[in-house]
């Protein structure tokens, strides 16, 4: 069976750990559990598992798979990747899948379109990976598995480990709010807190900056010290993006946990997007942060709180927005971000490092047409 560019990047997800104790992609008792528990039950204990990880297929390529002891997944160069042994095949229920799993069945929600466009069956069992997971886009280096970071941690001597989730380029604000957290960390008895930088490396849709600039971006800010003495681990997670809010926050954390995380940084709305019919946020912008809080299976990981930060006007920087003189600071959106980069103009002294906005300026520069802002 050939597999999707989302299916071959879930593949990746399995077959590093990021997704353990799943083996493979989901079996229909395993999909149910899922989409209805947001749990895997494993021997009667609950695993978080927030969001399904199905391979899909059509009716032809059902019959032919049918009484199969094992079958060859190819990726995208037609090559096979894997095996999957004892595949059973069940109906996909698209409308029950997007409704469960995003809360809206709207067919322009853009994971939702790849849901719409799959085969009407899904097919699931154990896989076996019979290959690396290699790109060939300069950026291998830094796709390392959840056994290669716990490494890279005690090389380290890290006695923290805390991640930020990342699909939009770092502006100084974030940097702050890391500096910050590993002085609190610090503050806390912690000798060597060490910060993961870990971008998403999967799919994302269309108008999110590509990995390649935003890890151009990454390795400028880095270089030119914006996190200070923190040490700083940049590593892709191999993960596609879905959308999916709450339910998503959960899948991200529950991964980095498997990564070798102790600490989380969630900040608002980070699995979200405007709704593709009201043009209103589909999730409310605390709940992602609310639902971590609560979530059972996640506790071994402590949640980090996200401190708003915004433009200073009085001090000329990004800091931590003070209510008391609040006519003194300024938001600027990722709209307004996009447009100023765009142009070519610049941002106000201060809100991103000079080299690592203008990567940015040049992502833009180089687009055809003007950006969804």
């Amino acid at each position: 069976l050939p597999l999707s560019e989302e299916e071959y990047q879930w593949l990746h997800v399995l077959a590093e750990g990021w997704a353990d104790p799943l083996d493979g992609f989901m079996t229909e008792e395993q999909y149910l559990q899922s989409l209805h528990y947001q749990h895997l039950v494993i021997n009667g204990a609950f695993v978080p598992m927030p969001v399904p990880i199905v391979k899909a297929c059509t009716a032809e390529q059902k019959a032919e798979i049918d009484g199969a002891e094992d079958i060859a997944l190819t990726g995208p160069d037609g090559a096979i990747v894997a095996t999957m042994s004892k595949p059973k095949a069940f109906q996909h229920m698209k409308e029950e899948r997007a409704g469960r799993t995003f809360g809206i069945t709207h067919g322009e929600h853009p994971y939702i379109e790849m849901i719409n466009k799959a085969g009407d069956w899904l097919v699931g069992g154990s896989v076996r990976i019979l290959k690396d997971f290699k790109y060939d886009d300069g950026m291998d280096g830094y796709r390392l598995s959840p056994t290669q970071l716990k490494a890279k941690f005690a090389e380290l001597g890290a006695d923290a480990v805390f991640v930020f989730q990342l699909r939009n380029p770092v502006h100084n604000g974030h940097a702050l709010l890391m500096q910050d957290t590993a002085q609190k960390l610090k503050a806390k008895g912690y000798k060597k807190p060490v910060l993961w930088l870990s971008p998403l490396g999967g799919w994302t849709k269309d108008d999110d900056v590509p990995l390649k600039t935003r890890m151009d971006q990454h390795h400028a800010i880095i270089k030119n010290g914006v996190f200070g003495d923190t040490p700083v681990v940049l590593a892709i997670f191999p993960s596609p993006m879905l959308y999916a809010g709450p339910r998503e926050v959960q899948w991200h954390a529950f991964a980095r946990l498997n990564g070798g995380a102790t600490h989380y940084i969630v900040g608002r709305d980070p699995a979200g997007m405007k709704h593709p019919g009201t043009g209103e946020d589909i999730y409310h912008m605390w709940h992602g942060q609310m639902m971590l809080q609560q979530a059972p299976g996640l506790q071994k990981m402590q949640l980090l709180p996200f401190t708003f930060a915004s433009y200073d006007k009085k001090a000329g920087k990004m800091a931590f927005f003070d209510p008391s003189r609040k006519e003194d600071f300024v938001s600027i959106s990722g709209s307004k971000m996009r447009k100023l980069a765009k142009d070519g103009e610049a941002p106000p002294d201060g809100f991103m490092d000079p080299e690592g906005w203008q990567i940015l300026v040049k992502y833009y520069k180089s687009l055809g047409s003007k950006p969804e802002l």
